[in-house]
């Protein structure tokens, strides 16, 4: 076989392929490992390739892999939380081009947003310019890291020819009535300045201002009509085996389905002075009510939601959220409840801000006004409590004290009345010593019995709630209900730096859409920004001012922009057509990519980005744009980089730059380091001192592929001769091939996938005096069976690297399209040891374990020996001995 010819400029010690090696010279041990020099001249070499990272045709007739990382906000530069994402879904995007798939890998900015917003007031340049600066910047930076990014396919969400289709997408969730406008009590965030969606208030505070505590207003915003899906959403995440059980146990949290009964309160349109025996009807008089309850169409109504209507023959009183419409009737007449409930809905809010309303010390106010049971119709006394909050349920509740925790500690307090309507289940015998005929309360457990609850006396509760459910559906006063925590989502921005939405607003036609021909609604580029006074964009005349596409009457364009997470909702499907002027995307070709095969991220978007995403995509599902029913097939959540005891942020000032890094260590001992210094899915303590640890391995392993590049060209095929030590490393090879090929293909555990590379170039390293006493044909021929398939192996996680030694070594092409090397099973396999097998001292067989083997699979291995087993046939075995790799001796008598 002939070799490529060698550049003799580069290489002026260069010799034929038909020269034998001799061992290393000292000179050879002096290569000097130069990341910089290396990086550098192969990122110019694969700049110059704009087609080296692009994904073939759909008619490649390989199969499709579409790998991505959740695209960065472009706050000015990467920090090494961001490498640590980026080099995970390199390293796969790599791994999969080497097994022969047509993979998709791209990449684009998440560019609308308030930082951008608050940087352009703080640093006084406009948003767009201080965002494009830094986009150009994040993606030099990317390229230095050598990331396999396809940028034909980029996408900026603050650019026109992407939010021309975030607001088309607006629009025809306008048409269906998914996006609708009304009037909300809403999140504030005061230093945001603008609303928040519930998803971005965590523990009371902004999800961008951890200690920012956010208020409640009331305004008139723009939703997206999420509960619509609700159920669907629900339901999806039983069929997403591969995302995280924790992601899904979040979502299923968030969305908080649960089932009870909606049941009609009456209020008592007696004085509220008044009551009837002992605030208690007679059942006679509640069969009445029932009876005539939907004749009464004049009747005020207070719906009350409950998972437990088994127990509304407990409910003592009822109880209104301090927002509650009734409430605000009430207090109008009543200058002490008026005070009373200021009160109630400070110490509420209070609440709210320091995250948990549910521990708040439970405060009342009595309405002096009833309600009626229709179950009973006993007149229950209205309080107003702060515990109840407007948004669950109706912001009603019936107290039922003996059996719900809340309601107990409430009663308690302004003594009411606790009646038990619900006990334990018994099985015929007498209670144990010491233990009470009566539960102790609140007894709040499902499966029991009722009692004091008329006809339902007996029931256990599950029956019971079926029943009555059924009764005040037939009597008109209620019906089974499922509720969702989830909400609709509010999109409306108070602010400048995002899509505008698309409508006007008319004297003559009231909400006009923007005609699709007029799209997109540009953001205007000069425009004052300030946190006062509502959108910014309220302030410019020439944006404000409009004319109806209807009646062709002036009209007045809508201000507030969309939440930046509507931008990136949807961001994944434009990537495969990504300058598509006609449409957001070809069905096409989102019917070959889609869904995304491994999607990558942070935990925190489980419940922001991930539910949304999932939202939009059953949307445009039913739009009839898409076919798939999900975004994503896998999902992968990376661990943060924590530096001096926090996460590595901008806004906690602990961040580590990859730029400082490179400069020091080179690019691949920087994402290297991000790989190997835990497992993916963990949090990383950063330590500089590892990377430098990585670009010392690296140096060797670069000075060892320098050292037999003359032997390995032109041998890649030639199979070595065998001996004891070509043997040994052979198997080491192999077992690494194997070990790195499993965890791509399950677990991720880069960080032992780096340690195996590391001893297996320990064992070759080692083995090199052995090498040199070999022929030297012999010891080229093993080491051309070795080297390639080393740097095939460090191709997904030392690019730069590994493309320089495969050219060094005489190998042709990029790297991404050679074969992923294979194992040979056998050649894996552990060295077995033989282990003599004893009874009472007589050697009677061998068996042949792993070196591994525990003491138990020893056993195991020689009671099963056919040999041993007739030397015991009739004998009880008194004991095993067991010396660990070396003897077992079975004691019979």
């Amino acid at each position: 076989m002939k070799m490529p010819p060698t550049d003799t400029k580069k290489n002026p010690g260069a010799r034929s392929e038909t020269v034998a090696i001799s061992p290393p010279s000292a000179a050879a041990h002096e290569v000097r490992y130069d990341p910089a020099e290396i990086e550098v001249r192969w990122q110019q070499r694969w700049d110059a390739q704009p087609d080296l990272y692009r994904a073939e045709p759909e008619s490649s007739g390989r199969p499709k892999y579409y790998v991505l990382e959740m695209l960065p906000y472009p706050s000015g530069q990467l920090h090494m939380g961001h490498v640590r994402n980026y080099a995970i879904g390199d390293a796969l995007a790599r791994y999969m081009w080497m097994q022969g798939y047509n993979v998709l890998h791209p990449m684009g900015w998440d560019a609308f947003g308030l930082p951008a917003e608050n940087a352009a007031l703080k640093n006084h340049t406009p948003p767009r310019e201080w965002t494009l600066e830094n986009i150009a910047h994040m993606r030099r930076q990317m390229c230095r890291l050598g990331l396999s990014y396809d940028w034909q396919n980029e996408i900026t969400t603050c650019l026109p020819d992407y939010y021309r289709w975030t607001q088309w997408f607006f629009l025809r969730m306008l048409e269906k009535g998914l996006a609708f406008r009304k009037q909300s009590k809403v999140n504030w965030c005061p230093l945001c300045a603008t609303v928040l969606a519930n998803e971005q208030v965590i523990d009371g505070c902004c999800w961008r201002h951890e200690d920012t505590v956010v208020e409640q207003r009331d305004l008139e915003q723009w939703f997206l009509r999420t509960t619509k899906y609700a159920q669907e959403l629900l339901d999806g995440l039983d069929h997403l085996p591969g995302w995280p059980e924790k992601v899904r146990t979040m979502q299923r949290n968030w969305i908080g389905r649960s089932q009870g009964a909606t049941v009609e309160f009456v209020l008592d349109p007696a004085a509220a002075e008044r009551e009837s025996r002992n605030g208690k009807a007679t059942l006679a008089a509640a069969e009445d009510f029932v009876a005539g309850a939907a004749i009464h169409q004049d009747a005020t109504r207070i719906p009350v939601y409950t998972t437990r209507l088994d127990t509304i023959f407990g409910a003592t009183s009822l109880q209104l959220a301090p927002q509650h419409p009734l409430v605000n009737q009430f207090a109008q007449a009543d200058e002490r409840l008026a005070a009373e409930v200021a009160t109630l809905v400070e110490e509420q809010k209070k609440a709210r801000e320091a995250g948990d309303p549910a521990a708040i010390e439970k405060h009342g106010s009595f309405t002096g006004r009833y309600a009626i049971n229709p179950f009973n119709g006993e007149r229950l006394p209205i309080w107003v409590a702060n515990y109840i909050l407007l948004e669950y349920g109706a912001g009603a509740v019936m107290s039922v004290p003996a059996h719900d925790e809340r309601d107990y500690e409430f009663a308690r307090k302004y003594g009411l009345e606790v009646r038990i309507v619900v006990l334990p289940r018994r099985t015929g015998e007498p209670p144990a010593p010491g233990q009470p005929d009566e539960p102790v309360l609140p007894y709040v457990e499902e499966d029991s019995l009722l009692i004091n609850s008329g006809e339902y006396n007996a029931l256990g509760c599950q029956e019971a709630q079926l029943k009555m459910a059924a009764f005040a559906e037939e009597h008109c006063f209620g019906q089974p209900t499922v509720t969702f925590r989830l909400k609709d989502w509010g999109v409306s921005r108070q602010r400048y730096w995002g899509a505008p939405i698309p409508v006007l607003y008319c004297p003559q036609d009231g909400i006009v859409p923007v005609p699709d021909d007029q799209l997109p609604v540009l953001l205007p580029e000069q425009v004052e920004i300030t946190q006062q006074d509502g959108s910014p964009l309220s302030r410019v005349p020439a944006f404000v001012n409009a004319t109806c596409p209807k009646c062709g009457g002036p009209a007045r364009r809508e201000t507030d922009t969309m939440d930046t997470f509507v931008d990136s909702s949807w961001y994944f499907y434009r990537y495969p057509d990504a300058h598509n002027a006609t449409a957001p995307f070809s069905r096409q070709k989102i019917d070959y990519w889609f869904p995304i095969d491994q999607y990558i991220g942070g935990v925190e978007h489980a419940i922001l980005h991930l539910i949304y995403s999932r939202f939009w995509t059953k949307v445009m599902r039913d739009m009839g744009l898409v076919g798939n029913d999900e975004p994503a097939t896998r999902l992968f959540t990376q661990g943060m980089v924590i530096r001096n005891g926090a996460k590595m942020s901008k806004s906690k000032g602990n961040v580590v730059s990859p730029d400082e890094m490179i400069a020091r260590y080179g690019a691949d001992a920087t994402r290297m380091y991000a790989l190997f210094a835990a497992p993916p899915d963990r949090d990383l303590e950063w330590q500089e001192d590892g990377v430098a640890g990585i670009s010392r391995f690296l140096g060797r392993v670069y000075r060892l592929g320098m050292r037999y590049r003359e032997a390995v060209r032109g041998r890649q095929n030639q199979a070595p001769a065998v001996s004891a030590l070509a043997q040994a490393l052979l198997r080491k090879l192999h077992q690494t091939i194997r070990k790195i090929s499993q965890d791509f293909a399950g677990r991720w555990h880069f960080n032992t996938c780096i340690a195996a590379v590391m001893e297996l170039v320990n064992e070759i390293t080692a083995a090199e005096p052995g090498l040199a006493e070999m022929p030297a044909e012999v010891s080229a021929r093993l080491m051309a069976a070795l080297l390639p398939a080393l740097i095939l192996l460090l191709a997904p996680f030392a690019p730069y690297l590994a493309a320089e030694l495969w050219s060094e070594t005489g190998g042709t092409g990029s790297l991404l399209r050679q074969p992923w090397p294979g194992f040979d099973p056998d050649l894996a396999r552990e060295e077995e040891l033989e282990v003599p097998v004893q009874v009472n001292g007589k050697l009677r067989a061998v068996v042949k374990l792993l070196p591994n083997a525990s003491n138990e699979d020893m056993q195991q291995a020689a009671l099963a020996e056919a040999k041993v087993q007739a030397a015991i046939a009739g004998k009880q075995v008194v004991k095993v001995v067991v010396v660990p790799g070396k003897l077992i001796n079975i004691v019979v008598k």
